[in-house]
């Protein structure tokens, strides 16, 4: 077998890296944002400006003059729903005419129901110097098509982990001043699949996998300021360069292309976006604060899947960059009780024409309210509740088995992402030592 067409039949497996870490149903792509309870109680509209560990995944500086130590620990559960529809998939066999794709038209809720788990910890060494380490799962998701989708060329079962370790250390030079910093240790572990279609419509579809993992380095770093009831934060997240590791294996493809079946050791790289992020929070009255925050996405650094030895090519994304915007409130009923509420709308990085079913992602609006019961002066326990309404979408992304070859066999997808909506319940709990 030649090493062109190896390159062609592994390039249509290969590249569902780049959906399965992008449907994510609950921020933009495949980001997720649930690093903290009371964030989501008030749709993450002033974490960046926040005190307190669990706003280190936002702000390194967050822990600035901290005296004494501090835990969080949360978890987010989301329930997804929506479908992805048919509208006229074709698929042109070599030396066929265009034919239906075939299978079951509509596809519900294809991304799985999933716990987002989210902790951190921090203590204040001097009146100056704090340290502090957050343990979040930033992309973290499974999609799952039926065999017999539509869509099965493109999307069959996704399965993403990324754990990130954030190692966090802030100085605070003067009172209310914080500037901070903070490593970004990832471990990313994928398991990814698509079927492949044989060269007749009377035999069963052949089938890819990639699975491979790996650890990769980013940082962070950021600064807040203080005076009287006014709080400003900004920060910067790194991209980070994914590098994984693993295996395809390819199996079920007969007659000519039969060759291609075997399990070939190889690497794909990608990136995932920086982020700048910009936040207020004013305490108009004792008992009220006002929040604000803009985040910029750099989700233009997710523009290829580049694929090593012995592929050597690269698939493009074209992501572009995008804005996410909050505003929320927090109202101190009493000593014991803080309420929360919020909006924010994300833009989706993905474009028309280049959306497949395995990124049926979409411009999103996120609606939120939460609660804070302070049980002790060293306990509180904090609830949220999120319901987030996408737009519908076009699912559009023309691709090709064999590209390239002879055999070549182009899917031309024509499909929609429908009554997509997610509802994301979260609980938490923080202490102070």
């Amino acid at each position: 077998m030649s090493k062109v067409t190896l390159r062609a039949c592994l390039v249509a497996g290969v590249s569902v890296i780049a959906g399965s870490i992008g449907s994510a149903a609950h921020a933009g792509a495949f980001y997720l944002q649930e690093q903290s309870t009371k964030g989501a109680g008030r749709a993450f509209s002033g974490e960046v400006a926040d005190k307190g560990p669990e706003s280190l995944w936002w702000n390194p500086a967050a822990i600035g003059g901290m005296t004494g130590g501090a835990a969080y620990v949360g978890a987010s559960a989301i329930l997804p729903k929506g479908d992805v529809d048919n509208i006229n998939t074709r698929i042109i066999r070599p030396g066929q005419a265009p034919a239906a794709v075939g299978g079951q038209q509509s596809s519900a809720d294809p991304i799985n129901k999933g716990v987002v788990p989210s902790g951190a910890i921090a203590y204040g060494l001097t009146p100056q110097i704090a340290v502090g380490l957050a343990v979040t799962a930033p992309y973290n998701f499974t999609t799952n098509y039926d065999s017999d989708s539509w869509a099965r060329y493109t999307a069959d079962k996704s399965h993403l982990r990324t754990i990130d370790i954030q190692p966090s250390v802030a100085f605070t030079p003067t009172p209310g001043v914080s500037i901070g910093a903070a490593l970004n240790i990832e471990q990313t572990k994928a398991s990814l699949s698509n079927f492949l279609p044989n060269l007749s419509p009377l035999l069963a579809d052949g089938h890819q996998t990639l699975k491979g993992d790996g650890w990769d380095l980013g940082w962070s770093a950021g600064a807040q300021f203080s005076n009287g009831p006014f709080t400003l934060g900004a920060s910067y997240k790194s991209s980070i360069k994914h590098k994984l590791g693993g295996t395809v294996t390819t199996a079920g493809l007969l007659g000519p292309l039969a060759a291609q079946n075997r399990v070939i050791d190889t690497d794909a790289t990608f990136r995932t976006p920086w982020q700048a992020t910009v936040g207020a929070r004013v305490a108009v009255t004792p008992a009220v604060t006002l929040n604000a925050q803009v985040v910029r996405v750099g989700w233009g650094k997710f523009d290829a899947i580049r694929l090593g030895a012995p592929l050597n090519t690269a698939i493009p994304e074209n992501y572009r960059n995008t804005w996410s915007f909050a505003g929320g409130v927090d109202y101190m009923v009493s000593p014991q009780w803080t309420l929360r509420a919020g909006v924010q709308h994300d833009q989706t990085p993905t474009r028309d024409g280049e959306r497949d079913a395995r990124v049926p992602d979409a411009d999103r609006w996120n609606f939120a309210g939460g609660a804070s019961y302070q049980m002790s002066k060293a306990i509180a326990i904090d609830a949220a509740v999120n319901y987030i309404h996408f737009k519908d979408a076009t699912i559009d992304r023309t691709t090709a088995a064999y590209a390239g070859t002879a055999v070549q066999t182009p899917i031309l997808v024509s499909g929609q992402l429908r009554s997509a909506s997610a509802v994301v319940l979260s609980l938490g709990a923080r202490a102070s030592f």
